[in-house]
C-alpha cells in the first residue's frame, strides 16, 4: 500500500472512530466511545486514554483530508462527508491550504447542495476556480439549485423554457465553466458529434447510443432524447416544405 493509502486508511479509521463516539451518548464510559477511542489511537498510534481527547478534534494533514473527502464522495456517503468536515478542528494548522483544496472545496460544496443550503453552495462555486475535471459536476449542482429555487418560488415543476430562462439569469460561474459555449445545455462539441452519429444512423440501438454517450460525457437517455427531437424536428421540415 502506498503511504497515500496508509495516510486514507488511518483517517477513515480515526473518522469511524469519531463517528462512533459522536452517536454514542456521550459518556467517556460507554463501550462505543471505548472503541471508538481504540480505533483512533489505532490509527493514530495513541494511547486509548489520550485517544479519548483527540475525538473531538481530528488533526488531519491536508492530504488526509484531501483523500478521505475523495473517497467519501466517491462511496456516495454524503452523511458520512458532511460528518467529516464538521469533526475538522476550526483552528487547523493549514487552514489557509485547507480551504484552498479543491477536493475539500468540491466536498463542501456537495454537502451544502444535499443539505439544500444553496446560498453556501452559491458562495463556494463563485469564489474559488476548479479545475476542468470538477465541471461537471458543479455546473450540475449549480444548475440543479437554482432550478429548485425557481420550483420552489413558482410552486410547480419547471418545463423546458423555464428553464432556459433560469439557466438565462443564472450563468455558470467562470469559476466552473471552461468558457464554451453551449447550445440547450450541450457544448457545441458535443452537438457536432451528435449530428455526425444522426447523419450516419438516425435510429442509435442501445449499443451505440451507450457508444455515443461515453464519447459526449451524457447519458444515454439524454442521446437517445437528442435523437428523438432530431427526427422530429426533420419530419415537421420535411412536411412543411411538401
Amino acid at each position: 500500500m502506498t503511504a497515500l493509502g496508509l495516510g486514507t486508511a488511518a483517517a477513515l479509521a480515526a473518522l469511524t472512530a469519531a463517528n462512533g463516539a459522536l452517536g454514542s451518548t456521550g459518556s467517556s464510559n460507554s463501550p462505543t466511545s471505548a472503541a471508538a477511542a481504540a480505533a483512533a489511537a489505532a490509527a493514530y498510534g495513541a494511547h486509548p486514554a489520550a485517544a479519548m481527547f483527540m475525538l473531538p478534534t481530528l488533526n488531519f494533514t491536508v492530504s488526509q483530508v484531501a483523500a478521505v473527502c475523495e473517497t467519501l464522495e466517491e462511496s456516495g456517503d454524503i452523511e458520512r462527508l458532511g460528518r467529516f468536515l464538521w469533526s475538522l478542528p476550526v483552528a487547523h494548522p493549514n487552514c489557509g491550504e485547507l480551504n484552498k483544496n479543491e477536493s475539500v472545496l468540491r466536498a463542501r460544496a456537495l454537502v451544502a447542495y444535499h443539505s439544500g443550503n444553496f446560498r453556501e453552495l452559491y458562495h463556494i462555486l463563485e469564489n474559488h476556480r476548479f479545475t476542468k475535471g470538477s465541471h461537471s459536476k458543479l455546473q450540475h449542482m449549480w444548475l440543479e439549485a437554482h432550478y429548485q429555487e425557481a420550483e420552489k418560488l413558482r410552486g410547480r415543476p419547471l418545463g423546458p423554457v423555464d428553464k432556459y430562462r433560469v439557466r438565462k439569469k443564472y450563468p455558470l460561474p467562470r469559476t466552473i465553466w471552461d468558457g464554451e459555449q453551449k447550445t440547450h445545455c450541450f457544448k457545441e462539441r458535443t452537438r457536432s458529434l451528435l449530428r455526425e452519429w444522426y447523419l450516419q444512423d438516425p435510429y442509435p440501438n442501445p449499443t451505440k447510443k451507450r457508444e455515443l454517450a461515453t464519447a459526449t460525457g451524457l447519458t444515454p437517455t439524454q442521446v437517445g432524447n437528442w435523437f428523438k427531437n432530431r427526427r422530429q424536428r426533420d419530419r415537421a421540415a420535411a412536411a412543411k416544405n411538401r
